[in-house]
């Protein structure tokens, strides 16, 4: 009889305990999975497609509507066309909004930066260049390289921002998409050329040819050739990196200082967040085209991936994995970014992960197979 009871008190102690491990288990693994946020994705690429998306958060929208918008360089047509913009922005009486930039062109004075929108037919609602009448200073929490952030005083007057993105490749920072969109896409010229404001790039003599492709691409006129290569005005250069992706010849290359790429995306992810931090964001991230070089360069790099789709979320981090994570699958790359730039973008996600703008994991829900 004793040993019928030892054994019994043996199976119940093991019984015990192997209920406390699975428990146990279980809440690690709830740790570690962590929150989702839910991207919404189509191939339909097509205003059709915009609006069948954006039925899943059309709840998300309050009071008056800006529509954050890129009108495209002359020269450039990657941007993403008007005609993919216009159904959603006349459906709700929306304002598109963006601001002037630091080098020259028609984007940055007011009256010919609409002109450019117009003559790219963003003729079908008002146009408000947010840092037209100032800017304003929004406080930067938790930032490593900002306290503030210098943006137009015009994105006061939105409830709801909806940001109409083309994700495709960047020189400094792998990527650019939603976060570059808010940050440098909401900054005035002054908050560009601050967040610009460390990163002047290295000359390597022996490798220039005198082209003179890095003079013609350059936006402020810093560049002169010599009979030494290239030499760079720093008292011009604004460090946008147009030089770098333009010289066929790397003899304009990124600076050496190996923090550079870190300083840079922690100070353009920080002034995302002073952006965002007070507005219904709703974000789309239109994968196409995909340059490894920005919408800014009047002269864009060919594309290097086919078009893939496009993803909503209200999640700027979720929806940046997203896209990296559906370019990275269509070139069977591990990083394709760091591939085309010798620079990931990785780091803007983790990095606003980092200050609480959102989550890295995510549930891309495919609209087309429902």
């Amino acid at each position: 009889m004793k040993k019928i009871l030892l054994l019994a008190l043996v199976v119940t102690a093991i019984f015990f305990c192997g209920c406390q491990n699975k428990n146990a288990n279980a809440n690690t693994v709830e740790e570690e999975a962590g929150p989702v946020s839910d991207v919404y994705y189509t191939e339909n690429i097509s205003p059709e497609g915009v609006m069948q998306l954006f039925e899943y958060l059309k709840d998300n929208v309050s009071g008056n509507v800006g529509i954050k918008v890129h009108f495209g360089e002359d020269g450039n047509t990657y941007f993403i066309p008007a005609t993919m913009v216009e159904p959603l922005c006349k459906s709700l009486n929306a304002t598109l909004i963006e601001t002037n930039v630091a080098y020259k062109g028609r984007r940055s004075q007011t009256d010919t930066h609409i002109e450019l929108a117009r003559d790219h037919g963003f003729t079908f609602a008002p146009i408000d260049i947010l840092d037209a009448e100032g800017e304003v200073e929004i406080p930067i929490e938790g930032g490593k390289q900002f306290k503030s952030a210098f943006l137009g005083k015009n994105l006061e007057k939105y409830e709801t921002v909806i940001y109409f993105t083309h994700f495709k490749g960047h020189g400094r920072c792998g990527f650019g998409g939603c976060i570059k969109n808010a940050s440098m896409g909401m900054a005035t010229p002054r908050g560009k050329k601050i967040m610009h404001s460390s990163d002047f790039p290295e000359v390597v003599a022996t490798n220039c040819i005198g082209c003179n492709a890095c003079t013609y691409d350059c936006p402020v006129d810093a560049i002169t050739i010599t009979d030494k290569g290239p030499v760079i005005d720093r008292e011009k250069c604004i460090g946008c990196g147009k030089c770098i992706s333009t010289c066929p010849h790397d003899a304009i290359v990124p600076a050496s200082d190996s923090l550079r790429n870190e300083r840079f995306i922690e100070g353009l992810v920080e002034y995302a967040k002073a952006a965002t931090q007070n507005h219904n964001n709703i974000y789309f991230n239109f994968v196409i085209n995909l340059s490894p070089t920005c919408d800014c360069g009047s002269h864009p790099e060919k594309p290097f991936c086919d078009n893939i789709g496009i993803l909503l979320s209200t999640d700027i981090v979720a929806i940046e994995a997203a896209a990296q994570d559906l370019v990275n699958q269509a070139t069977n790359s591990k990083d394709a970014f760091l591939d085309v730039n010798k620079i990931s973008g990785q780091y803007q996600i983790d990095y606003a992960e980092k200050l609480g703008m959102g989550n890295k994991k995510y549930n891309l829900i495919n609209i087309d197979k429902k």
